[in-house]
């Protein structure tokens, strides 16, 4: 009886104190109303409470316990990160809303980038996959886990356009092009926020790191980006912008500078552009204590001076720094920080946990119930094994090795990534379960059971060291099997946040155990695991048949060996370019012309080139082959002259001309011949991707519009110009066939 009296109680409380009225005589205060109400009951210390964030691993001690406990009843903590579990939250939300003055509930985010207790691929690999429709089922897979858990604010997706494999969080994004990445991050936030964010197994989703993070110099963690701003919002914010258009409810600011300002205190990047030009509505957040790294930037010359400086630009939560809990009251009795500018932040952060139903159920997502059912459901563990699968690229296959046949006597498994449950997780794996993956010899002994024999020897232990005992027993095996499967690449930790790399080879000493591998000559599978881009020449000549799997998350033994025995044809193209040697790098497709192109073959002298390598990658982008062989028929045009404003149809025709079924991603690139400012040779401009029986040919067809051809000028115009194009279709960014057309 006391407890639904305290819940009556409770009820009346948000009634009074948060307007959410309901009578039958007026019609329902709306969301504004209900957050205006709250805000004029709000002293100046609970409006900056709300702007603050803690990370409960860094304050669990007991003293802190403690304080914190008191700090949730006095109104001064908005949010929490890195705490999960229902019960453990449903504790925390109770001292905000029955303890609190106002009663205002907590929102509790966590990094769950590809998956909560499920994991999926790492989002590079689900990039691979070119199917934006499994890569939004993945997000909304992780929301209903991670809200069961719950959690209701993902820090995730990281849409940073990176062209430079050296920085460990191209593993964390889509890749290099941000036709590609504006499509997935809108499918992402999607996944997470679903339909209606008042639903109870939605996240609120999180675009980061706003902007221009993925282009840190030398590819190194936190460093800085300096580029024209045509670049920035031709590459790297469109994007963000996608996410934006898609509803996303928070964004996060990045580490990096940018153009000599720090994004954490960027008042353009924050304000005049995601605020104001594109309308923004949610809020945004610092990345873990940016703002107060604004110091060290040498940006701001102490604490209270990085508050300031932060909250002007239009940064509205503080990630763990304490600077808004501790500096922004004094800033704005001493006139240095308008109350208006902090009733802005508050009214944003409160609209979303309005929009999430927290003010409705505060205990919405803390169902142990919902926990115990969801997680690890046997539905997300097929979804994740589906995905998986999708994601696999195929770079090699001489004489046909792939797929497998099912009747092979001995098969020697070499590499200690194979037998690892860990690594094939991958960086962010949330609190993915470290024992329910499957990994690639747990696959292998339950696919073939006492058939075949399976030889496994390590070769190398973590991080790639080996000796020479193991790489001779890893021989020994190979030289008695029928077939090598050699399963080398990163540790899932080699990338991901700050997993920058100098060399981006395989690493240590596992050349030397695949050069001892190749010398067999004999019949070998490579499997690449790893969350960036490699420079794997001498695998791609010494082996005939190479798998590019990525980390693959719950499910990867299993769908790498769907591949290998072709029960799925490998469908993966390559969101992100594979250089031939590091010094290439960065390396990416859409590259410019410059005023001495070098031909493809024998450039000559005083032409853009090197004098030792060819300026090709190993690997494009787009790049991947299959089981079967796909034949494209010339590229047909609707008119060879179009008017602004007037679409153009471009079309082919695609033939499976194999024996077995499979899918293509049949990619659409253009390029402007002649305008105001130079542009690259291609641009990804669609895609389509088709499924085809064997003998079976399909008409793909796109339509390219005004807006397609439209690029910002040096006045940043953003308009299409007159003149010649080229519209190229095909496999990839290079296998392409072209024609051309008018814009008049």
């Amino acid at each position: 009886m006391k407890q639904l009296l305290f819940i009556a109680l409770l009820s009346l409380n948000f009634v009074a104190m948060a307007g959410d009225v309901n009578n039958n005589a007026s019609p329902q205060p709306t969301i504004d109303e209900k957050v205006e109400k709250l805000l004029r009951q709000m002293t100046l210390e609970e409006k900056v409470g709300q702007l603050n964030q803690y990370d409960w691993n860094a304050v669990r001690s007991k003293t802190r316990d403690a304080l914190l406990q008191r700090e949730i009843k006095e109104g001064k903590v908005g949010s929490f990160l890195n705490i999960d579990g229902a019960k453990a939250i449903k504790d925390l939300q109770k001292i905000a809303v029955e303890q609190s003055r106002l009663g205002i509930p907590i929102i509790f985010g966590l990094d769950v980038i590809h998956g909560y207790k499920t994991v999926f691929p790492v989002p590079l690999a689900e990039a691979a996959s070119w199917d934006i429709e499994a890569i939004e089922k993945s997000a909304r897979i992780a929301a209903i886990e991670a809200s069961a858990a719950g959690i209701n604010w993902t820090f995730a997706p990281m849409v940073d356009i990176a062209r430079d494999p050296r920085w460990g969080r191209i593993m964390e994004g889509a890749g290099e092009d941000p036709y590609l990445g504006s499509l997935i991050a809108a499918a992402r936030v999607r996944g997470f926020q679903g339909a209606n964010l008042a639903q109870p197994d939605t996240i609120l989703a999180c675009a980061k790191h706003y902007a221009a993070y993925g282009a840190a110099e030398a590819g190194r963690e936190y460093n800085t980006a300096d580029m024209s701003l045509i670049r920035l919002w031709e590459v790297y914010l469109p994007p963000f912008k996608a996410a934006v258009d898609a509803g996303v409810g928070s964004v996060m600011l990045g580490f990096n500078e940018l153009n000599g300002i720090p994004t954490s205190a960027n008042k353009y990047l924050v304000t005049d552009v995601l605020k104001n030009k594109w309308r923004f509505p949610g809020f945004t957040v610092s990345d873990y204590g940016s703002f107060s790294e604004l110091i060290n930037h040498g940006y701001a010359a102490d604490r209270a001076g990085a508050a300031e400086l932060s909250i002007n630009a239009g940064g509205d939560m503080d990630m763990q720094s304490r600077i808004y809990i501790e500096y922004l009251p004094g800033l704005v009795r001493n006139g240095r920080v308008k109350e208006d500018q902090i009733n802005d932040s508050v009214r944003r952060i409160l609209t979303m946990k309005f929009k999430l139903g927290l003010f409705d159920d505060p205990y919405r997502y803390c169902s142990e119930q919902r926990e115990k059912e969801l997680l690890l459901a046997p539905d997300h563990i097929k979804a994740a094994r589906e995905i998986a699968r999708k994601c696999i690229v195929l770079l090699k296959n001489d004489g046909r090795l792939l797929p497998l046949k099912k009747d092979i006597k001995t098969i020697a498994v070499i590499g200690s990534l194979a037998d690892s449950k860990v690594d094939i997780l991958g960086g962010w794996a949330a609190q993915g379960d470290r024992e329910a993956p499957v990994s690639l010899l747990q696959a292998l002994k339950e696919r073939l059971g006492d058939n075949t024999a399976i030889l496994y020897e390590p070769g190398y232990k973590q991080y790639g060291y080996t000796t020479d005992e193991m790489i001779d027993l890893a021989v020994h095996a190979a030289k008695q099997a029928d077939l090598t499967i050699l399963a080398i690449g990163e540790n899932g930790n080699m990338s991901g946040e700050c997993a920058s790399r100098a060399d981006i080879g395989l690493p240590h000493d596992q050349p030397k155990l695949a050069d001892a591998i190749a010398k067999l000559n004999k019949p070998t599978v490579v499997v690449l695991m790893n969350g960036r881009p490699l420079t794997i020449k001498a695998v791609h000549d010494g082996f005939p048949a190479i798998l590019e799997t990525w980390f693959l998350g719950t499910q990867a033994g299993p769908a790498v060996t769907d591949v290998l025995f072709g029960d799925y044809n490998p469908s993966g193209k390559l969101p992100v370019t594979f250089p031939l040697v590091l010094g290439q790098v960065p390396i990416y497709y859409a590259q410019k012309n410059t005023g001495r192109p070098a031909p493809p073959v024998n450039p000559p002298w005083g032409t853009s080139k090197y004098s030792d390598v060819p300026n090709d990658p190993l690997y494009p982008f787009g790049f991947g082959l299959s089981y079967t062989t796909f034949e494209y028929s010339d590229v047909n045009l609707s008119a060879d002259k179009i008017k602004m404003g007037q679409s153009l149809q471009v079309s082919t025709t695609v033939k499976n001309a194999g024996s077995v079924a499979g899918e293509e991603v049949v990619q659409l690139y253009i390029r402007d011949l002649v305008a105001s400012v130079t542009k690259p040779v291609k641009e990804l401009r669609g895609f389509q991707k088709i499924s085809l029986k064997p003998g079976e040919a399909k008409n793909v067809t796109f339509t390219l519009t005004t807006a397609d051809l439209a690029f910002y000028d040096n006045d940043m115009n953003f308009k299409a110009e007159p003149g010649k194009f080229k519209v190229f279709v095909g496999a990839d960014s290079k296998a392409v066939k072209e024609a051309s057309f008018y814009l008049e």
